[in-house]
């Protein structure tokens, strides 16, 4: 394994995540899902860790599938690729004749990879062209939103997804920039957003980091993808099972957070005197609320900053 790709990903929470699914990965053939392999560095830590391992590897990028499959060559059959969409893990299980997991890791996001490969267009400190697709090989790019989608759309991506107070702005600079001509590189749309901000604006912070935030989770419905993919995860997990989800904006952490809790509730209508089985929660809770990365963590990999991790164990058989 080349020291490269080591350098191109460093696991978030990676230590976190051992402390919360290693409880259920002691058995004799466990199996671990990890739904955004990315470059497979929280895979390669939990194979080293657990001997009796076997990890099922999602990525809807094929270019990070490819990178990580060699990554973990040496694992040979413990490791299981898959080029799906974490939302499609049933499917995935099913292929492999999979009937339930001791545990599922969900690190939300983009990747380390996909923002520093320039040709991406994930980044706006790079200047390329505006694609910003995890998979390459389907879909609409960046591009095509900013040409197609109409001012009050746009306005409505930037304030919901990127929670952009200057979205209306930006969204009339876009309309009336591209109508001279086509708004196809992230150079093109960093220089129009710049200009669009107000001068007493211009230290709070890029003009491009939320507008850019917004038309990733839209050309990727990343918010429409981890609503399903959540209780598809849970409904796979086994009893004494465990997941883990590491979120990065607001947006998500409230999906995880209302799949989670709604799960550990009980569902018993209310004033019955005795909690009868059928309605006992499902899972519990590992820890209150959502954990953050350790200010060690934040200033090692600054990547870690914005994580919100949550955890939950299966202690009732899924009805």
């Amino acid at each position: 394994m080349s020291k490269a790709i080591n350098e191109l990903h460093t696991p978030v929470a990676l230590e976190y995540a051992i402390e919360m699914l290693g409880p259920a990965l002691t058995g004799t053939s466990p199996v671990l899902v990890d739904g955004t392999l990315g470059l497979g560095g929280h895979t390669e830590a939990f194979l080293e860790r657990f001997e009796n391992l076997t990890v099922v590897g999602i990525d809807r990028d094929e270019k990070a599938l490819e990178l990580a499959s060699t990554r973990l060559a040496r694992f040979g059959a413990r490791f299981i690729p898959a080029h799906a969409i974490y939302s499609e893990i049933l499917e995935v299980l099913e292929a492999e004749g999979i009937e339930s997991v001791e545990g599922i890791l969900l690190d939300l996001g983009v990747s380390s990879m996909q923002l520093d490969e320039a040709d991406r267009g994930f980044a706006y400190s790079f200047d390329a062209p505006l694609d910003m697709r995890m998979n390459q090989t389907e879909g609409i790019t960046a591009a095509d939103v900013i040409a197609t989608y109409s001012e009050h759309e746009l306005r409505n991506i930037f304030h919901k997804y990127g929670d952009e107070k200057l979205s209306a702005r930006y969204a009339k600079a876009i309309v009336t920039n591209r109508e001279i001509e086509p708004i196809t590189r992230s150079g093109q749309l960093v220089h129009i957003l710049t200009v669009a901000t107000p001068a007493a604006l211009s230290h709070s912070g890029h003009p491009a980091k939320r507008v850019f935030q917004a038309l990733r989770i839209e050309v990727n419905q990343e918010l429409s993808v981890l609503e399903t993919a959540i209780p598809a995860a849970l409904g796979k997990l086994a009893l004494g099972g465990r997941i883990v989800v590491m979120s990065y904006q607001s947006l998500e952490d409230r999906i995880v957070k209302g799949f989670l809790q709604a799960g550990a509730a009980s569902s018993a209508p209310v004033g019955l005197p005795v909690e009868l089985e059928q309605f006992k929660p499902e899972l519990k809770l590992l820890v209150r609320g959502a954990e953050l990365a350790s200010d060690e963590e934040k200033a090692r990999n600054p990547r870690a900053t914005p994580v919100r991790l949550r955890a939950a164990e299966r202690i009732k058989v899924a009805a």
